[in-house]
């Protein structure tokens, strides 16, 4: 438990923000590893950063009505936060967790913000030297727009595209792939890194393998593939996840689709129930195991692990990590070893993609239900969401929203109310401020009003 928990609340209020920096974030990572029983020479939390990322929501708002939504039932209701907090938020990560941090901008669907503020909020995180990525639905996200936020300085975009979303006209996911091949012309050429996210449910569950193909057969401009498995929370319908869903039953049809065996988790982050990853290799439409050799990328990573990877373009990174390698004499003959060993796997590759290669991890992340927080999970935990009060667990967070959301703000012009005039409860609100469950359940007594007069002689 973090020194922040207070174990007399009641689950999941129990688990409370970290309130102050600390003198040394990366050893308070690795003794949260340690605790929680998660470290190993191959666990990069508490190695080579002290959080993976940082979840900055700059609204609540949204234009989709996700099934399985994580926002909370009052969600819609609740006004944008003023940009001196989300200033003073940006300031907090940077006390916390220091330059080079991943921070998602996130919402809801932070495009719905006005879009001088969301590109005033990328350029103060790139100022600040945090690594800015832009997680979106797609639908505002045009390219004059992601290329104006590369010039502010975003880094990554990822584009959460999947049948939870009901979109009209896409009601599978190879209907859906017309979506993403539109996505991805929006954003190749310019200099970001383009990631998709896939929430995992029952209904799509089977059509993994088939978008795991997809993304392999466009890792000419896809970087990162994330599998987000259901969970039970906010103000999604669909409830919790089916028994046959988990991290190995994903990994299982990943490599399926991909068309060969990975090794997962050759490297770690945080806890081995929350977060699985794999590296591919893409040459010649052949998929290989970049990882294939885990003992070398494994020390690599060790005796590199205070470099910090430059992320923007492909050559960016290889040219980063080779530079890292060739300042120790020894690792880079084992590198050099380690690819002309690769090499020779991937040849029939090679020669069909004349020499060219592309780069795709392949990840899961299991959510934790609202109600069955595990505490040893939320140690470790690696994905935080950044509250007024610091940083908290995202699943933590997800649980409590409102405890965060509805409450007021002191700013520099007096006191922000997070709710409009008159309503202070969601019962209050007006129905087309509702989504997910809320709104079904605010349909409820007008359905059952209209069906009891149909049925009047």
């Amino acid at each position: 438990m973090r020194p922040d928990d207070d174990l007399s609340l009641p689950h999941p209020a129990r688990y409370q923000p970290q309130r102050q920096p600390l003198a040394d974030p990366l050893g308070d990572m690795r003794a949260r590893q340690q605790r929680s029983g998660q470290w190993s020479a191959h666990q990069m939390a508490g190695q080579r950063w002290p959080v993976a990322c940082v979840s900055l929501e700059i609204t609540q708002r949204c234009n989709l009505d996700c099934t399985l939504c994580y926002l909370s039932e009052s969600s819609e209701a609740v006004r944008d936060f003023p940009l001196e907090e989300i200033y003073r938020r940006i300031d907090t990560i940077v006390a916390y967790y220091g330059p080079g941090t991943d921070v998602q901008v996130s919402g809801g669907e932070p495009t719905l913000r006005p879009r001088d503020e969301l590109v005033a909020i990328v350029r103060r995180l790139a100022e600040r030297g945090l690594r800015a990525s832009l997680f979106t639905n797609g639908i505002r996200a045009s390219r004059a727009l992601l290329a104006e936020l590369a010039a502010a300085g975003l880094v990554d975009v990822a584009f959460h595209v999947d049948t939870t979303q009901e979109r009209a006209g896409y009601p599978t996911e190879h209907d859906l792939n017309a979506l993403r091949r539109e996505y991805i012309e929006r954003a190749r050429g310019l200099p970001i890194s383009v990631f998709f996210n896939t929430t995992v449910h029952q209904g799509n569950f089977e059509q993994v393998p088939m978008l795991a193909a997809f993304f392999v057969a466009h890792a000419d401009v896809v970087r990162f593939a994330s599998f987000q498995l259901q969970a039970e929370t906010g103000r999604g319908v669909l409830g919790a996840r089916a028994d046959l869903i988990d991290n190995d039953s994903v990994a299982v049809r990943l490599q399926q689709g991909a068309g060969t065996a990975l090794r997962f988790n050759v490297l770690a982050a945080g806890h081995h129930h929350c977060n699985r990853s794999a590296v591919l290799l893409v040459a010649g439409g052949r998929a290989y195991d970049a990882f294939a050799e885990p003992a070398f990328v494994q020390r690599f990573m060790r005796e590199t692990a205070h470099v910090r990877i430059d992320r923007g373009t492909r050559w960016k990174s290889v040219r980063s990590m080779a530079m890292a390698a060739w300042a120790r004499p020894a690792l880079a003959l084992a590198g050099l070893r380690w690819g002309l060993r690769l090499a020779w796997r991937m040849r029939a590759g090679l020669l069909a993609g004349r020499g060219r290669v592309h780069k795709l991890t392949l990840f899961t992340h299991n959510f934790m239900d609202a109600c069955q927080l595990d505490p040893e999970r939320i140690e470790a935990c690696v994905f935080m969401a950044i509250t007024q009060d610091g940083p908290l667990s995202m699943c933590a967070f997800n649980a409590q929203r409102d405890a965060y959301l509805l409450r007021p703000l002191q700013t520099s012009t007096g006191t922000w109310q997070p709710l409009p005039p008159g309503h202070d409860a969601v019962p209050t609100f007006p129905i087309k401020w509702l989504k997910g469950r809320p709104r079904a359940q605010a349909r409820q007594p007008r359905q059952a009003a209209v069906t009891a007069k149909q049925a009047q002689p």
